[in-house]
């Protein structure tokens, strides 16, 4: 017990209490409820395990052991913070990182199940229950975090609190038009005192409207997500094993010519032709890490392209990368064999 609160005292150190209010409801949005101040104080933890380690496999002191007394703790003390402050940033960027990505998954989630919920309510105010009521009795477990959210709705509702202002935050939680656009038109309806089925029938029409139009444009854009990813899975490892392969031969051929060459006169040939200096491991190198980032921004633009994001893409990157060095390799071994021949 006295270790988690040790824990938590770590991590409330790294949190300025201005911040707090802001972080809580930032984590309230990718489903954490409360502040995780143990995990923080935890990647402190991993962040200074990780400097050390970085500081006794490169044998850093060994390295500024010549220089005086002073500059010697001067290096250390540098090494140490700048290490701890880049890795620290690094781990806290990863983890902004991954709570994006559950705020965006949540986002499309929720908007995914808005359309079925919002039927649910029109027919339940249409059997005669009130608004409030029938945001209640609508929630089904199918919907998932939407059933979570508007569960909340209600029971802010039933402690006292006004409908609009529970929907007005619900709204402003995520970053969603959709669900902005649609609560500020029922909360506009309700301080209007219409009738509100009516206009959840036009919404929900909008909506099914919205899915038809962003389906076909997924289908319009199918021929550029086939061309993108010919080129970037099969052409571009193509072209970067065929150069390699031409590197090698050339590297072979210079390596037989170059001291030819040297022993010539050079009155009978006018031009020297010296050795091909370039490690064939450092190219194959390079054409992985260009295979590999082209790979991830041609996902990004794959995503742009089908669902005007870059998050919804995530799930591409992974794939376009393996399979974008897989086939390197594979092309690379091919065509060896290939050019072995000649």
């Amino acid at each position: 017990m006295e270790k988690k609160s040790f824990l938590e005292d770590i991590g409330k150190a790294f949190v300025p209490k201005r911040f707090r209010p802001g972080l809580r409801m930032y984590l309230a949005k990718a489903g954490i409820n409360y502040v995780p101040y143990k995990f923080f104080g935890i990647l402190f933890y991993v962040a200074i395990a990780l400097t050390a380690a970085i500081y006794f496999l490169t044998n850093f002191y060994n390295l500024v052991a010549d220089s005086p007394p002073l500059l010697v703790g001067l290096y250390v003390f540098l090494f140490w913070f700048v290490s701890s402050f880049v890795l620290s940033s690094v781990i806290i960027a990863g983890v902004y990182f991954y709570l994006n990505l559950q705020i965006y998954n949540r986002v499309k989630i929720i908007e995914f199940h808005l359309q079925d919920y919002l039927v649910l309510v029109s027919t339940n105010l249409k059997g005669g229950l009130s608004f409030d009521k029938s945001l209640w009795v609508s929630i089904k477990p199918e919907f998932g975090i939407l059933s979570e959210e508007m569960g909340l709705v209600s029971k802010k509702v039933m402690t006292g609190t006004d409908l609009k202002d529970a929907m007005r935050e619900l709204a402003l939680k995520y970053d969603s038009p959709t669900m902005k656009r649609t609560m500020d038109i029922l909360m506009g309806q309700l301080e209007s005192g219409g009738e509100i089925a009516d206009v959840l029938d036009q919404i929900i029409d909008n909506l099914r409207k919205t899915k038809i139009i962003k389906e076909e444009m997924v289908a319009n854009t199918l021929l550029f997500t086939i061309f993108i990813t010919a080129i970037v899975v099969v052409i571009s490892p193509l072209l970067f094993a065929l150069a390699f392969n031409l590197l090698s031969i050339l590297i072979s051929v210079s390596a037989q010519i170059a001291p030819a060459m040297d022993q010539a006169s050079t009155a009978t040939i006018p031009f020297k032709l010296e050795e091909i200096q370039v490690d064939k491991d450092e190219f194959r190198a390079f054409s992985v890490l260009a295979i590999s980032i082209i790979a991830l921004f041609s996902s990004m633009i794959l995503s742009i392209i089908q669902r005007g994001d870059i998050l919804g893409g995530l799930k591409y990157m992974p794939f376009f990368i393996a399979a974008s060095v897989g086939f390197y390799f594979l092309f690379m071994a091919v065509l060896s064999g290939v050019f072995s021949f000649f």
